[in-house]
Formats: C-alpha cells, structure tokens, sequence
C-alpha cells in the first residue's frame, strides 16, 4: 500500500518515548501558526513510498522501541497508516501518533479505526500562544498524551504517563 511522505527520521528520541522511527506524513489541512513542519501541508507534496518498505525499515533496526506516526496530518491517510501501526505492533513494538484533531473528534469517524492501532496519541492543534519548550513530546499545553488502550477501556481520556 502507499502512502504520501514527507519524510522518514530513523533512531529519533523526541518523537515519543524510547528510540523510534518517525513517519512523517504528507499533507495537512490544520495549517497551525509556525507549524514545526509546514512543509508538510500540501497533499500533494512530498513523495509515494510502500508501507512494505517501511516495515522492513522497522524490522532491520533491533534499537527500535516504536514507530510514531507525525505530518503532516497521519489521520489524513487512516488506511496507509493503520497498516503501518498494525504491522509495527506485529514486531512487538508500539505506535504513537500525533494529530490536530482531539480524542473527541476521532470517535466514530473512520479515523477511529487508525486510533484504535494507536498507544499513545498526541492530540491536539499547536496553539503558538500555549508553546512551551518543558512539556514532554508536544508542543503546546492544549495537546494531551493520551493512553489510547485505557482510554477506550474506561471510555474516557486516560492521559499517558
């Protein structure tokens, strides 16, 4: 399957906890003031890759804790990466994603499909007023990690610790 790529960061340690690959996803239609990636926003920049190529990328790197899906917006492109999450869980490793939509707006869409592959959800739009250079893996204090599988067990936002 193919999915629309900005670009990939192999070993990264500030996208999520532990060593992992970041995907960085092509194509945003949150368009957040000084986006860290605006390079990201046009759908139809960036290039094609095979998500088999990707997962072969995860299975060579025995460093890998995880993969985390970024953008861009990953949301944009729920089959490509849902197959992505699927396949890295498949290796034993975890996913984390993040996302200008909320929780609340994931629910019962067809996005949930992607979230429910997701452990640790980074959620929220970058807010430039609310930046702050302390918070853990985001960038804004409006943006929650949010424990994805307690989540959905208790049917509320467990936020990630």
């Amino acid at each position: 399957m193919e999915i629309r790529l900005s670009g990939i960061t192999n070993d990264s340690i500030v996208d999520g906890m532990g060593i992992r690959l970041t995907v960085f996803t092509q194509g945003c239609t949150h368009h957040c003031k000084n986006c860290h990636n605006p390079q990201t926003h046009d759908p139809n920049g960036g290039y094609l890759k095979d998500t088999d190529t990707i997962v072969e990328m995860l299975a060579e790197n025995p460093l890998l804790d995880g993969v985390t899906l970024s953008g861009g917006e990953p949301f944009l492109q729920v089959d490509a990466c849902t197959e992505l999450a699927k396949q890295a869980h498949g290796l034993g490793l975890n996913v984390w994603a993040y996302t200008g939509f909320v929780w609340e707006d994931l629910l019962g869409t067809e996005k949930e499909t992607l979230l429910k592959e997701v452990d640790v959800l980074v959620d929220g739009l970058f807010v430039e007023s609310l930046k702050s250079l302390d918070l853990l893996f985001c960038g804004s204090s409006n943006q929650r990690l949010i424990d994805v599988k307690e989540s959905f067990a208790k049917s509320t936002v467990v936020l990630w610790k």
